[in-house]
C-alpha cells in the first residue's frame, strides 16, 4: 500500500512538472505575440471569467487558465506530500513549490495591473523557472529511482561542477528573460557577428543587454561542455549521470540554433518561443544531473578518514 502511494506521488509529480512546461510554452506565446496587455484587468478579463477568445487575449486568458490550472495540480502536489511523504526534507520542498505558485501568481496579476514594469515582468519569467525546477525536483526525489540510489564512488567535484553548470544556465535564461521583455530581441540584427564585427559597440543598453545574452550562451556551451566531459570520463558515472549529461548537450545545440533562427526569422513566434522552453529543458536537464551526481558521490567523511579507519568500514 506505501509502495503504491509513493508510486502515485511520483506520477502526479511528473503531471505537475510536464503541466507546468507546458505553462511556459503558454506563457512564452503571450510575450512572443505582444499580448501581455490585451486583458487590461486581473483576475478576471473584461470582468469576465471567460471572455471572447479572439486576437491577443486567446493567448491572454488562456495562459491565466493554464496557470489556474497549474496552481491546482499544485495544491494537490503540495497537499499530498505533507500527508504522504515521510522525509522532511521533502514534504518543505513541497510547501516550498506552492509558495512558489502562490507568489508566481501575484506578480503575473502585478504584472498586468502596472502595465508591464520592466522589473516585475523579468521576475516572474525567473520565478517562473524556478518554479519549474522545483517541480522537477519535486519528480526526482519521490521517483524509486532516488531512493534506492546509495552513495559510490563518483566524486563529489562532479555535483560541484553540474551545480555551476545550472547556476550558469539560470543566469543566462535571467539575461534572456531581461532582452526579451526590454524588446532586444533584434537590436542586434544579424548572426553570428554582430553588426559584422565579433564585439559590436555597446552604445545602446540594449546592445549591450543581447551581446551579454551572447556571451552567455559561449559560456554556457563551455560549461556543458566540461561536465559532460567529467561524466563521460568518469567510469562511476553510470547511466544514471550519463543520460542528462548527453541530453544537456544536445538540447544546448538544439538551442543555440532556435537562437540563430530568432534573428534570422526576425524573432518568428515559433521560434522565439520554442527557444524560451527549450532553455528551461536545458535548466532542467542540467539540475537533475547536478542532483543525481549529488546523490551517488562518495560521502565527503569517508574521504576525509584516516586509511585505516577507511579500511576497516569496508572489511
Amino acid at each position: 500500500m506505501a509502495e503504491r502511494r509513493t508510486t502515485g506521488l511520483h506520477r502526479f509529480a511528473v503531471l505537475t512538472a510536464g503541466a507546468t512546461f507546458a505553462l511556459l510554452f503558454v506563457g512564452g506565446l503571450v510575450t512572443s505575440t505582444g499580448s501581455g496587455l490585451a486583458v487590461p484587468d486581473w483576475p478576471l478579463s473584461f470582468g469576465l471569467v471567460f471572455p471572447p477568445m479572439a486576437g491577443g487575449v486567446l493567448f491572454e486568458h488562456g495562459h491565466r487558465l493554464a496557470a489556474a490550472a497549474v496552481g491546482c495540480l499544485t495544491v494537490v502536489l503540495a497537499l499530498w506530500t505533507v500527508v504522504g511523504e515521510p522525509r522532511p526534507g521533502v514534504r518543505a520542498l513541497g510547501l516550498l513549490t506552492l509558495l512558489a505558485v502562490v507568489l508566481q501568481g501575484v506578480l503575473g496579476g502585478v504584472t498586468v495591473l502596472y502595465k508591464l514594469p520592466l522589473a516585475v515582468s523579468v521576475t516572474h519569467a525567473c520565478l517562473a523557472q524556478a518554479f519549474f525546477c522545483l517541480t522537477v525536483t519535486l519528480a526526482l526525489v519521490t521517483g524509486a529511482a532516488w531512493t534506492a540510489a546509495r552513495p559510490g564512488e563518483v566524486s563529489p567535484r562532479l555535483a560541484r561542477l553540474a551545480g555551476a553548470t545550472t547556476g550558469l544556465v539560470f543566469a543566462q535564461l535571467v539575461l534572456g528573460a531581461l532582452m526579451r521583455h526590454m524588446g532586444a530581441g533584434l537590436a542586434i540584427p544579424d548572426f553570428p557577428l554582430a553588426f559584422g564585427r565579433l564585439v559590436p559597440p555597446l552604445a545602446t543598453p540594449y546592445i549591450t543587454v543581447h551581446f551579454a545574452h551572447r556571451v552567455g550562451a559561449l559560456a554556457v556551451t563551455a560549461a556543458v561542455a566540461v561536465t559532460l566531459a567529467a561524466v563521460l570520463r568518469d567510469a562511476a558515472a553510470g547511466p544514471w549521470l550519463r543520460r542528462p549529461a548527453l541530453l544537456a548537450a544536445a538540447l544546448l545545440i538544439v538551442q543555440v540554433t532556435l537562437g540563430a533562427s530568432v534573428i534570422w526569422s526576425g524573432r518568428a513566434v515559433l521560434p522565439t518561443t520554442t527557444h524560451l522552453v527549450v532553455g528551461a529543458a536545458l535548466l532542467a536537464t542540467c539540475l537533475v544531473l547536478a542532483l543525481r551526481a549529488g546523490r551517488v558521490a562518495a560521502p565527503r567523511r569517508a574521504l576525509a578518514e584516516p586509511l585505516p579507519v577507511r579500511r576497516q568500514a569496508l572489511a
